[in-house]
């Protein structure tokens, strides 16, 4: 009887459609109540029953990931106009990171996806393949030469993997009392900008020119 009136009296065509229906009524959810939600609110709101949503989402934790990532198009918008035009890495994390803070607070779904506070039994889910996601949408949208200052595709993602866990450390315990963007901004400009600047002492440095001795 649910599946006959649920999904709003039209099923889904295939799974793809399942999932993105699902996500996409977490999504609305979020932003209309500004705060975490479960697996049956998902569900009572598409008219389905929760076994039908723990197919595509084995747990709240995963759901409440994807919508994050579904819904953060908005913010990278906004990040990007932030630190348009500032070429330099370490100016461009700081400045994007201080802006993630500020915004995170303000932004229900981006809370939940960089912090742990959804599920404080799972702080791993800010190294979670979503947030890992997020967090190279979040880079590429700076206008650093990443490769000019020695990063290929895996260094990217450690620096993403380096930067989430910074920012989830001043989300969880800004300090007492918080740092004011000024001060946050010298913080990780002085200890984070070092970490950054370190990449280039991993580049290869190239050898002499080989001469043909024939």
């Amino acid at each position: 009887m649910a599946g006959r009136r649920g999904w709003g009296g039209s099923p889904p065509d295939n799974d793809e459609d399942a999932s993105r229906r699902i996500v996409a009524a977490a999504v609305d959810l979020i932003g209309r109540t500004g705060s975490e939600i479960s697996i049956a609110d998902v569900a009572e709101s598409l008219g389905v029953i929760r076994q039908t949503v723990y197919r595509y989402f084995p747990s709240a934790d995963a759901l409440m990931r994807a919508a994050a990532i579904a819904s953060v198009d908005g913010f990278l918008d906004r990040l990007a106009q932030q630190v348009s035009g500032i070429e330099d890495p370490v100016a461009a994390m700081t400045e994007g990171v201080v802006y993630t803070l500020t915004e995170v607070h303000r932004t229900p779904h981006l809370g939940i996806l960089l912090s742990s506070t959804y599920s404080n039994v799972h702080p791993e889910s800010l190294t979670s393949e979503e947030a890992q996601t997020f967090g190279m949408l979040m880079i590429r949208r700076f206008d650093v030469d990443w490769e000019r200052y020695g990063y290929d595709d895996t260094a990217l993602h450690e620096l993403v993997e380096y930067v989430l866990r910074t920012m989830q450390s001043f989300f969880v315990s800004p300090g007492n009392p918080p740092r004011s963007d000024e001060d946050l901004r010298r913080y990780l400009t002085r200890w984070m900008g070092a970490a950054i600047i370190a990449q280039l002492e991993q580049r290869p440095t190239p050898g002499p020119p080989q001469h043909d001795s024939r």
